[in-house]
Protein backbone atom coordinates (compact mmCIF):
# COMPACT_ATOMS: atom_id res chain seq x y z
CA UNK A 1 0.00 0.00 0.00
CA UNK A 2 2.73 2.46 0.96
CA UNK A 3 4.57 1.92 -2.34
CA UNK A 4 1.39 2.66 -4.28
CA UNK A 5 0.78 5.86 -2.30
CA UNK A 6 4.39 6.95 -2.93
CA UNK A 7 3.95 6.33 -6.67
CA UNK A 8 1.24 8.98 -6.80
CA UNK A 9 3.44 11.45 -4.92
CA UNK A 10 1.64 11.33 -1.58
CA UNK A 11 3.22 10.89 1.82
CA UNK A 12 3.05 7.13 2.57
CA UNK A 13 2.96 7.67 6.34
CA UNK A 14 -0.17 9.82 5.99
CA UNK A 15 -2.25 7.17 4.21
CA UNK A 16 -3.37 3.68 5.03
CA UNK A 17 -6.15 1.31 4.01
CA UNK A 18 -8.63 2.92 6.38
CA UNK A 19 -8.05 6.50 5.24
CA UNK A 20 -8.36 5.46 1.59
CA UNK A 21 -11.57 3.57 2.41
CA UNK A 22 -13.04 6.70 3.97
CA UNK A 23 -11.84 8.92 1.10
CA UNK A 24 -13.45 6.74 -1.57
CA UNK A 25 -16.82 6.70 0.20
CA UNK A 26 -16.63 10.44 0.93
CA UNK A 27 -16.03 11.10 -2.77
CA UNK A 28 -19.00 8.90 -3.67
CA UNK A 29 -21.23 10.75 -1.22
CA UNK A 30 -20.08 14.15 -2.46
CA UNK A 31 -20.77 13.18 -6.07
CA UNK A 32 -24.10 11.40 -5.59
CA UNK A 33 -25.46 12.33 -2.17
CA UNK A 34 -26.48 8.69 -1.82
CA UNK A 35 -26.10 7.85 1.86
CA UNK A 36 -27.64 4.42 1.43
CA UNK A 37 -25.02 3.41 -1.14
CA UNK A 38 -22.30 4.62 1.24
CA UNK A 39 -23.88 2.69 4.07
CA UNK A 40 -23.90 -0.52 2.04
CA UNK A 41 -20.31 -0.09 0.87
CA UNK A 42 -19.11 0.51 4.41
CA UNK A 43 -21.14 -2.36 5.85
CA UNK A 44 -22.82 -0.17 8.46
CA UNK A 45 -26.05 -1.42 10.00
CA UNK A 46 -27.26 2.03 10.99
CA UNK A 47 -27.44 5.03 8.69
CA UNK A 48 -26.49 7.22 11.64
CA UNK A 49 -23.14 5.42 11.79
CA UNK A 50 -22.49 6.29 8.15
CA UNK A 51 -23.41 9.94 8.72
CA UNK A 52 -21.02 10.10 11.69
CA UNK A 53 -18.27 8.25 9.78
CA UNK A 54 -18.46 10.70 6.89
CA UNK A 55 -18.56 13.64 9.25
CA UNK A 56 -21.61 15.23 7.68
CA UNK A 57 -24.51 17.03 9.26
CA UNK A 58 -27.77 15.07 9.41
CA UNK A 59 -29.71 18.12 8.24
CA UNK A 60 -27.41 18.54 5.26
CA UNK A 61 -27.75 14.89 4.38
CA UNK A 62 -31.52 15.09 4.53
CA UNK A 63 -31.59 18.24 2.41
CA UNK A 64 -29.39 16.58 -0.19
CA UNK A 65 -31.53 13.44 -0.23
CA UNK A 66 -34.66 15.52 -0.81
CA UNK A 67 -33.13 16.84 -4.03
CA UNK A 68 -33.09 13.33 -5.50
CA UNK A 69 -36.31 12.25 -7.19
CA UNK A 70 -37.14 8.56 -7.13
Amino acid sequence: MQKWVALIDLEPKAYGAHSLRRTKVAMLYKKTGNLRACQLLLGHRKLESTVRYLGIEVGGALAMSEQVDL
